[in-house]
């Protein structure tokens, strides 16, 4: 039966269809442990990305031939290609979204958008690679190595759980007071920042219209804060 792959596999790819091909299995966890160093020491999201992309490559071929030891070896040495791209994201500092935090499994918007893009992933891929990054270390190790390997969607899901949530402490408030009183303070802050950011250097090119206006805008300001004020 011919195998057709969408691209020529090579490396660790060819060298394990090749040792299977030729029915030496001892070849094959020796293909596995050259791919995990390879792994462990890389240092480029792309070339990681590689390494998932070819390890796709084997398990199909595995599918196929119904290799489950093939198949088990492919599945690891995906997960941890993931794994390593996300490690190495996770080291380019996400950027703050417009509440000024970070998304919680920290794969917020940021350069990491750019360096997967360079390295040809989406989004998604992205994203996942950094929650397969957020499992912990010895539960990840313990699974991958375990005679049923998870899959990359398996993992990401576990990441994404692992992540906790910060706590916020409501100050004996319910949640629906804690978040009128959030957005209340917001508001104001909001309104500093717009009217510090304004270019007070044109009052000088106001009409008398506009200043009249100016200076009534003025005083509702002045009535507001001088209520407000007296009561905190």
């Amino acid at each position: 039966m011919s195998i057709q792959f969408a691209s020529e596999p090579t490396g660790i790819a060819a060298r394990a269809i090749a040792a299977r091909n030729g029915g030496n299995s001892a070849r094959l966890p020796q293909s596995y442990e050259t791919a995990k160093n390879a792994l462990s020491n890389c240092v480029s999201i792309d070339e990681c990305q590689d390494w998932a992309d070819k390890a796709a490559a084997l398990a199909s071929y595995a599918k196929q031939a119904n290799d489950d030891e093939l198949m088990k070896m492919a599945t690891r040495i995906r997960d941890r290609a993931i794994r390593r791209a996300g490690e190495l994201l996770k080291q380019i500092e996400p950027a703050p979204n417009h509440h000024g935090n970070s998304s919680r499994d920290g794969s917020g918007p940021s350069s990491r958008k750019e360096a997967g893009d360079a390295a040809g992933m989406s989004d998604r891929q992205v994203k996942t690679a950094i929650r397969v990054a957020n499992v912990p270390a010895e539960d990840f190790e313990r699974q991958v190595e375990s005679d049923t390997p998870p899959t990359v969607t398996k993992l990401a899901e576990q990441g994404k759980q692992s992540v906790p949530k910060p706590v916020i402490d409501l100050k004996g408030r319910d949640p629906k007071e804690y978040n009128r009183a959030l957005h209340y303070v917001g508001g104001w802050e909001f309104a500093a920042n717009d009217l510090a950011a304004l270019d007070h250097s044109v009052l000088s090119l106001l009409t008398d219209p506009e200043i009249s206006r100016l200076r009534t805008a003025i005083a509702s300001i002045d009535a507001i804060t001088d209520r407000i004020i007296t009561r905190i």
